[in-house]
């Protein structure tokens, strides 16, 4: 059987499939024990020492859980959020204050999100620090999705010169996944967003 990098320029629909089914073939304590892995690698990042305001996600379909994590920046201080799906800008989200009280509601994927509504917001380019969750990754700093283009949609202010926008400047990117997720090359788009890193049980990969 043919590996991923022996695909000659495997499509971004091949490469979900494929990966997808690395990262649900992971057991239980495989799972767990690559999230306190990360958790361990990204806590000692300057990203992470030096940043207040965190985004981060709820784990799904075998995503790494950067639950580990989010206990540490709770314990200093450190504020988080989830993403929210927009209620009218399709495909781009928003960014809620996400505590241990916190409740949650399923959106339209099942995925739990706060209300935006009732919980504090902060806009995309206020952050300080993006934990993005992905299917697969290269050493470019090439980040593959489900396909829906919400993180790419709602950061791409992040491709404007800095000169014409200070905004353009924004948070740190940075990708949390499985070593087994990574690919030698990533089919690139003009509207894809590149990492700035991206974090496995193995270490920090810039």
């Amino acid at each position: 059987m043919s590996t991923i990098s022996e695909l000659p320029d495997p499509d971004k629909k091949t490469l979900r499939q494929r990966l997808r089914a690395r990262r649900q073939a992971l057991s239980p304590q495989e799972q767990e024990e690559a999230a306190q892995a990360v958790a361990r690698h990204l806590s000692h990042s300057p990203e992470f020492i030096r940043s207040r305001h965190i985004a981060v996600y709820w784990p799904n379909d075998g995503e790494i859980d950067p639950a580990p994590l989010v206990e540490r920046a709770w314990a200093l201080g450190k504020h988080c959020y989830l993403p929210v799906l927009h209620p009218t800008q399709p495909r781009r989200l928003w960014f809620v204050r996400w505590l241990p009280d916190t409740p949650l509601r399923e959106n339209r994927f099942g995925i739990p999100e706060p209300n935006p509504y009732r919980e504090p917001r902060l806009a995309a380019h206020f952050l300080n620090l993006v934990l993005l969750p992905l299917v697969g990754f290269d050493h470019a700093g090439g980040r593959l999705g489900m396909g829906g283009g919400f993180y790419d949609r709602t950061f791409a202010f992040k491709q404007a010169p800095p000169d014409e926008t200070p905004k353009a400047r924004g948070p740190a990117l940075v990708g949390l996944a499985h070593g087994c997720q990574e690919v030698p090359r990533l089919p690139k788009e003009s509207w894809d967003i590149p990492l700035q890193a991206v974090v496995t049980e193995l270490g920090v990969r810039r």
